[in-house]
Parts: structure tokens; C-alpha cells; sequence
């Protein structure tokens, strides 16, 4: 058995500040992201995966684990073409299928533009992983303008609501959706109110629609990660607290995007029939309760 505490980098971290959303080139130490490093049991062959912010942190993650357990996936990212060309070609090269759709899930119209194109290209939808955030820390609330606030609630909780209607004709019984909420719906930050707002009103959105949906034999769960070193952190968090990120968990360091990976990959699969309305919690042994 490996030591937790020590299985990865543990801060402090010396690395570059970064405009939002950030780069994974430009932090150190880099992610895992598992391209290398995750271990593969074909658990969703065949099957078709929709996964937003899949070009980076969590989502890069879950793109390659789905790409290796033998699922088709579908990259919706905002405008990081470098990255979401990078991941792109690094599943070609495991031999799986691919598609990355750029736009703005702000946008009702895009959002049913990307299941319009999954399924067009795929002929069927099985995954829908909503997982791209935005957040922005701040020390007072007179910092945080109108605009930040509305750009926070319609990339975390309007866009995951646009997704599942446009998703909902395409979803068969067996379907798995998958949210991704935060520690920060149980712990909220003082610094990330808006943040903190939404990653709460996704949690409960994810209990209404498991039992909404539950009829279908459709499955809704969440997955609530602690501090995970991903490009958001440099690019938007203040530089002490991305020096120490992590430090406070019981742990003693923030998680790693590949070991989200397999959360999401049992709640896709068939081997998690019957967990519906559940949020996983993955947070490094901060309290949840």
C-alpha cells in the first residue's frame, strides 16, 4: 500500500502566476492527468461520453480514463485550443475516438449545439459529465462585479441545466450524468461566494434530478473534490494561497486530477447501477458534515 501523504508533490509550490483559466504547461509541478498512469478494465466500452472543461484539470482526466476504459468522447472547452488539440490527439493515439467542440456553454444555444453534434457524429449518447467551472477569489464582496457574478452561475449552473434538457431526448435507460459540485458546497470559502453558491445549488440540483430522471433509468450523481492541482489554481487564486494549496487537508497536500478519474468512471458505468443521487466526496479528509 502506498502512503497517501506522500504519493504525490506536497506544497509548498513554487509556481507562475497565470491569467484565467490557465495552462497545464506552465505549472510546476504539473498535473497528473493519468494519460500514463491510469489503469484501464474496459468498463465503458462503447459507450459515448459528453465531458466540458475535458481539455484540463478534472476533466482532462476523466477524458483520458473514458478514452481508455473504451469510451467515444466528446471535449466541450471555451477557447484553449492548444490544450483541448493535445488531449485530442493523445486519445488518437490510444487508439480511441474523439471529438472536441470549442464555444461558450454560457450559451443555451451552444449547449444543445454540442449534443446536436455528439450525436450526429456518434449516433447515441450515453455519459453527459458536467464538470467546466469558473471561479474568481476575492477578499470583499465590493470586489465581485454583476458581470462576475452572472459569468459564475451560468457557466456552473445554467450550462449543466441547458445540457441535461438537450441531453434528455438522446438519454436511454442506463444513462449516467455526472456533476461535478466541490467541498465548497459543504465548507464554503469566504474568498469564492459565488463559486462557493453555485457548487451548492449543484449539489441539490444533482438530488432533484436523480429522482426526476429515476423513472427513466437514468442515474444522477455528483462528485465533490477537495483542493485539486489544476491551471484554475495559478490562474485564480492569490499566490500564497496557491503556494500552500492543499497544505491544510487533513492529507497535507491537494489532490491530483487522475485521482478524480476513477470516481467518475464507476458513476459512469455499469458497475455503479445503483448509485443515483449520490455525492462523492474526494477531498483529501476535510470534513464534509
Amino acid at each position: 500500500m502506498e502512503n497517501p501523504k506522500t504519493k504525490y508533490p506536497q506544497p509548498p509550490f513554487d509556481t507562475k502566476m497565470q491569467d484565467e483559466p490557465g495552462v497545464s504547461s506552465e505549472m510546476s509541478p504539473k498535473p497528473d492527468y493519468g494519460k500514463d498512469s491510469y489503469k484501464a478494465s474496459n468498463k465503458l466500452t462503447g459507450k459515448v461520453a459528453v465531458i466540458t472543461g475535458g481539455d484540463s484539470g478534472i476533466g482532462r482526466a476523466v477524458s483520458y480514463a473514458f478514452a481508455l476504459e473504451g469510451a467515444k468522447v466528446v471535449i466541450s472547452y471555451l477557447d484553449e485550443d492548444e490544450d483541448a488539440e493535445e488531449v485530442a490527439r493523445e486519445i488518437e493515439e490510444m487508439n480511441g475516438e474523439v471529438l472536441i467542440i470549442p464555444g461558450d456553454i454560457r450559451e443555451e444555444a451552444h449547449c444543445k449545439l454540442i449534443i446536436d453534434e455528439t450525436i450526429n457524429k456518434f449516433g447515441r449518447l450515453d455519459i453527459l459529465v458536467n464538470n467546466a467551472a469558473f471561479q474568481m477569489a476575492h477578499s470583499s464582496l465590493q470586489e465581485v462585479s454583476a458581470e462576475e457574478w452572472d459569468k459564475t452561475f451560468r457557466t456552473n449552473i445554467y450550462a449543466p441545466f441547458y445540457l441535461c434538457k438537450a441531453a434528455e431526448p438522446h438519454l436511454k435507460p442506463g444513462s449516467s450524468v455526472i456533476n461535478t459540485t466541490s467541498v465548497n458546497a459543504y465548507q464554503p470559502s469566504e474568498s469564492l461566494v459565488s463559486y462557493a453558491a453555485t457548487k451548492g445549488a449543484i449539489k441539490n440540483f444533482t438530488s432533484s434530478m436523480a429522482q426526476l430522471w429515476g423513472e427513466k433509468g437514468i442515474r444522477v450523481n455528483a462528485v465533490a473534490p477537495g483542493p485539486i492541482w489544476t491551471p484554475l489554481i495559478p490562474a485564480t487564486l492569490p499566490e500564497e494561497k496557491v503556494k500552500n494549496f492543499g497544505k491544510k487537508t487533513p492529507l497535507g497536500r491537494p489532490g491530483q486530477p487522475v485521482e478524480m478519474a476513477p470516481i467518475y468512471v464507476l458513476l459512469a458505468s455499469d458497475e455503479g447501477s445503483y448509485i443515483s443521487g449520490a455525492t462523492v466526496e474526494a477531498t483529501g479528509g476535510r470534513y464534509t458534515i
